[in-house]
């Protein structure tokens, strides 16, 4: 489910959201969405401990 967010920026904090979210083809929501994703959780970051095991993994014999 989404919802709404609304908060205060300054003019010119809003003029430079714009100008990044276009320069990337992407809308302030993706933008701010992404940034709120990769926000560590309270517990810890269970993408990172994911990501680190995923590293360790030998090379497939076929690559």
């Amino acid at each position: 489910m989404k919802t709404s967010l609304h908060c205060r920026i300054t003019e010119k904090r809003l003029d430079k959201l714009r100008l990044y979210a276009a320069r990337r083809q992407k809308t302030m929501t993706q933008l701010i969405s992404d940034f709120i994703d990769s926000l560590p959780t309270e517990a810890g970051d269970k993408r990172l401990e994911v990501d680190t095991r995923v590293e360790k993994l030998p090379a497939s014999p076929q690559d």
